[in-house]
């Protein structure tokens, strides 16, 4: 059986000066080596989730436990393990990539020879060398989004959560990052995804949660889910589960 890697007790968030609670009560159990999904309409919930598990955003009430090889780990400690890809490009316009990803090992605390080595690897897998002594300023947003996955993963963390990793990109880096994310996974990273492109959360997840109002409504693999609702496809699940109306103004 596979381990456990994150339990989630009881989790709550509200925001200061909120009417209402943007988590109530979750619980989830990630295990080692899944891709697992959060999925929802816009504000359901889905990025305070993530931002709490990356010790972000604290969290009002409830537990959360971490676990590498079967045994508990502080959540304090668990830092140098998570890597985190934001839907805003964190990124430093007038250095160039190469400037970039050594300031981010080096908040790793990654020795500079260790940077050097991996960012290789990585410009290489994710078609940036030609590229890496350019500003970022001068790139597409194709080319930003592969630097921001870069940045997240330069320290080679036990899982990584990738929040909208793909958004506003085309096809061709959409389709390298996703190939690249389903290698790593395959080398026993843990992704923890979410994303309004449902076709890719098909492609991509093990599992997926369904998240609305702060509640996780639904939970399991995809087949389970989509039989269990009678519906072909997650943009059917989700429309099934959460309704018809316009969320673009929460």
């Amino acid at each position: 059986m596979t381990d456990l890697l994150i339990d989630i007790e009881n989790v709550s968030k509200k925001y200061t000066g909120a009417d209402r609670y943007s988590l109530k009560s979750v619980n989830l159990k990630i295990y080692e080596g899944e891709k697992f999904g959060f999925f929802g309409p816009n504000g359901a919930g889905k990025t305070t989730l993530i931002s709490i598990l990356c010790q972000i955003l604290p969290f009002n009430e409830g537990k959360v436990t971490y676990y590498l090889g079967s045994k508990p780990i502080e959540f304090h400690s668990i830092r140098q393990k998570i890597g985190f890809v934001p839907q805003d490009l964190a990124l430093y316009e007038d250095l160039t990539a190469r400037q970039n990803i050594s300031y981010f090992g080096a908040m790793y605390n990654m020795k500079s020879n260790e940077v050097r080595k991996r960012s290789v690897e990585l410009f290489e897998l994710l078609g940036l060398s030609a590229v890496a002594d350019r500003k970022v300023r001068t790139f597409s947003g194709g080319m930003k989004r592969r630097l921001n996955l870069i940045a997240g993963l330069i320290h080679e963390p036990a899982v990584v959560f990738l929040d909208e990793p793909t958004v506003g990109v085309d096809i061709q880096s959409r389709n390298a990052m996703l190939s690249f994310l389903k290698e790593i996974n395959g080398k026993g990273t843990s992704l923890i995804y979410t994303s309004h492109h449902l076709d890719e959360a098909e492609r991509i997840c093990d599992r997926v949660a369904i998240i609305d109002h702060g509640d996780i409504i639904a939970s399991g693999s995809i087949p389970q889910l989509l039989g269990e609702n009678d519906v072909e496809d997650l943009t059917g699940l989700l429309i099934k589960l959460t309704g018809k109306e316009f969320r673009d103004n929460v």
